[in-house]
């Protein structure tokens, strides 16, 4: 088998056998296969597609090129949920002890942030004392008792899509759907998971801009995970303005003890909602999505899901008692009011720019070395539609330097108010197969 003969199958037009991509993926990995080879069939993938069996094949020849997580130690369906990013993006934090305290195991692994806030582990690191350098025993052990755990990522999961991304990063074809879907697949399945829930974004906020690119992402994926048997579905959600109200780490927490507690933002808590219900039913504890609902809805009532935060806290040597006081939780030195300009209706928050200003502040890195303000963000007090007066406070900027006026000026830039306001939409597609 030549490589150069899988260029030219792919360029023009055909489709590739599941021993030409495992060829591919195997040869690049070690080195056999060079970068311009590489970047030349990532460039006829590009413009020719992928059909559902190339997708998985890629998929797992990636799983397979690494180290591969054994869950199956964990009793009952491993359920995992993937984001494709956004701003104030605190489900994860609320979704784990939640959809853990109606019976769905969730042994999650997690990295650190790079960009606008803290990844999942910054975030819950602003309790004190949590960490999740656990042994994979332990881990496991958690995740049978109280059906929840975070464990940091170890050992070499997808090597062939971490360089594959790196090129593709750096030839123009990070944009293509089989090569995205297949990045994202392929660690999720690597981890362990026996079934996907996925959150993919739209908007100014996310990676895919506009809705088709998103439900072309989100297809893809589903049809991957469930080729390769992983039950897999996904939602379509809004990110053209941030997440529920906080933005920085200690303020996700806060934000997510809040919608535990019944009391959170309304975005925060529909999403939550959805994503959790697909969660129950692909992990087999409910058969229908308004079944799972209703066990959602009851866990926060009668106060399990936050009794599940608080245990999955304290298993990991948190303090659990943060869950009845989030004062304990880091506090900023500084709170900013940013006022409004102007009166009428908030038509549009860029969640990107809203993501920069939070950075600005220290709650994110820029670089994979820089250290995390855990304590500072922002927090809105108005969303995209919500009527506003001249001077009343848009948001509340939590801050450790007195002297905040470049973030001022980036936010007063990432907010519009005009004379007439729409309700922005959350949830555009639930897909399901």
């Amino acid at each position: 088998m030549r490589m150069v003969d899988i260029i030219e199958k792919k360029r023009d037009g055909q489709v590739l056998t599941k021993e030409e991509i495992e060829f591919f993926i195997t040869g690049y990995t070690n080195g056999d296969i060079p970068d311009y080879q590489a970047s030349s069939l990532a460039m006829a993938v590009f413009f020719q597609d992928m059909n559902d069996e190339e997708r998985a094949a890629l998929t797992m020849a990636m799983v397979n090129s690494g180290d591969v997580i054994d869950l199956s130690d964990i009793h009952g369906t491993k359920v995992d949920k993937h984001s494709t990013g956004g701003v104030g993006d605190t489900t994860t934090l609320v979704l784990a002890p939640l959809v853990a305290a109606v019976g769905v195991p969730v042994a999650k692994m997690s990295g650190r942030g790079l960009g606008h806030t803290g990844g999942t582990i910054d975030k819950l690191e602003s309790v004190e004392g949590f960490h999740v350098e656990i042994s994979e025993e332990k881990f496991v052990k958690l995740v049978n008792e109280a059906k929840v755990a975070v464990i940091g990522q170890t050992g070499n999961l997808t090597p062939a899509d971490k360089k594959l991304y790196g090129l593709r990063d750096v030839t123009g074809t990070v944009n293509s759907i089989p090569l995205i879907a297949s990045s994202i697949m392929s660690k999720k399945i690597a981890a362990g998971a026996d079934a996907i829930v996925l959150d993919v974004k739209t908007g100014n906020g996310a990676f895919m801009k506009t809705l088709e690119d998103a439900e072309a992402l989100a297809h893809a994926m589903v049809s991957i995970g469930n080729n390769v048997g992983r039950n897999t579905m996904a939602i379509i959600s809004d990110m053209g303005q941030p997440l529920g109200h906080a933005i920085g780490n200690a303020l996700e927490v806060k934000e997510a003890i809040e919608t535990l507690q019944g009391k959170g933002p309304e975005d925060l808590t529909e999403l939550v909602m959805t994503l959790g219900s697909q969660m129950v039913v692909v992990g087999g504890k409910a058969k229908d999505l308004e079944e799972a609902r209703a066990l959602l809805e009851k866990a926060i009532q009668d106060g399990s899901a936050l009794e599940s935060f608080r245990t999955f806290l304290e298993n990991q040597d948190g303090d659990g008692s943060v869950v009845d006081d989030v004062s304990k939780l880091p506090q900023a030195k500084y709170q900013v009011a940013l006022p409004a300009e102007s009166s009428g209706f908030v038509t549009e928050i860029v969640a990107n720019e809203m993501g920069v200003a939070s950075m600005m502040l220290g709650a994110g890195r820029q670089t994979k070395d820089d250290d995390i303000d855990l304590s500072v963000g922002l927090v809105l007090h108005k969303k995209v539609g919500d009527r506003v007066d001249e001077g009343e406070p848009l948001l509340t900027i939590h801050s450790n330097r007195e002297n905040v006026d470049d973030v001022i000026e980036k936010l007063n830039q990432s907010i519009t108010v005009s004379e007439q306001g729409a309700e922005p939409t959350l949830i555009h597609k639930i897909i399901t197969e």
